[in-house]
């Protein structure tokens, strides 16, 4: 399993790939969270994504949208073959947020989709030639020539002209039903619902089983075989997302921080965090205050 580590993301204005593909177990399993949104949309590749401790299938034509510091796990079936292709864009919405003020309607889009509840992150069936990929390729074909005068700008007009298609791509898909998962995913996600309920505290298969109505042995293999990981992997990733949110925007102390995610033994926490985010919870804060400083009490 690959963890991605959530570094600071204001000294580069955009993260940009178009049609990057992964194969051969590249990234077969990637935890995610990020300080700004992430733009996903997958051209080719199969897989269990899990947002929201909800599943969903990968396909191509997907599309997602990820909010700040939301977690989403990826796990990728490249049986026979199949690659994983998709552009990406990820950014922090705060620095691009004037240029949408002189269009009204764009503007309450922009924020809905950073600040908002999403009745889903994901949307299918997108074709290949649809509103979005244009724009990510124009946006790779200018980026080389770019000059760092011209980069923000230019960024900021992609970003325009994205949301632009996102939006009218969004409103149309996102009145369609989802796809039900299967049987074994659904049974999964009851498990995910019960962890985020409880990830704050110490956990305990053996009560989780009960309350789940199943035996301990049953519900660990059903979430490895639907999910791809271990319970306690994923709990201790949901723990140190969570921890970085908090670091991020509060100005609470690192031990409150640990006990706020279920972890009393500080040692073990910056040790757990370190692990997950590549850094110690004191160097991630460090990191952010450098730029802008945690935001509330």
């Amino acid at each position: 399993m690959t963890i991605v580590p959530n570094a600071p993301i204001w000294d580069v204005p955009l993260y940009f790939a178009y049609k990057r593909i992964s194969a051969n177990n590249e990234l077969k399993e990637t935890f995610h969270s990020h300080q700004g949104i992430e733009i996903l949309l997958i051209h080719q590749g199969r897989g269990t994504m899990i947002v929201n401790h909800t599943p969903y299938e990968i396909k191509p034509g997907m599309l997602c949208v990820f909010q700040p510091y939301q977690l989403h796990h990826l796990q990728l079936d490249y049986a026979g073959g199949c690659a994983f292709e998709r552009s990406i864009a990820t950014f922090e919405p705060t620095m691009f947020e004037a240029f949408f003020e002189q269009w009204p309607a764009l503007h309450a889009f922009y924020k809905h989709m950073y600040l908002g509840k999403l009745s889903s992150p994901c949307i299918y069936g997108l074709e290949e030639a649809s509103l979005l990929d244009p724009v990510f390729q124009s946006m790779n074909d200018r980026l080389p020539a770019l000059s760092k005068t011209d980069q923000f700008e230019e960024i900021s007009l992609f970003l325009v002209a994205l949301f632009r298609a996102l939006k009218t791509v969004w409103q149309k898909q996102t009145e369609q039903p989802m796809p039900r998962p299967p049987r074994q995913t659904h049974q999964a996600e009851n498990i995910l619902k019960w962890i985020e309920t409880h990830y704050t505290e110490p956990f305990r298969l053996d009560v989780m089983a009960k309350e789940l109505h199943l035996s301990p042995y049953h519900v660990s293999h059903l979430f490895k075989d639907a999910i791809g990981i271990s319970i306690s992997a994923y709990i201790s990733a949901r723990r140190a997302h969570q921890a970085a949110w908090l670091l991020a925007t509060t100005h609470k102390p690192i031990t409150l921080v640990a006990e706020e995610v279920g972890i009393t033994n500080s040692s073990y926490f910056c040790k757990m965090f370190k692990a997950q985010m590549g850094a110690t919870p004191h160097q991630y804060r460090k990191r952010l205050v450098k730029h802008e400083g945690p935001k509330r009490d």
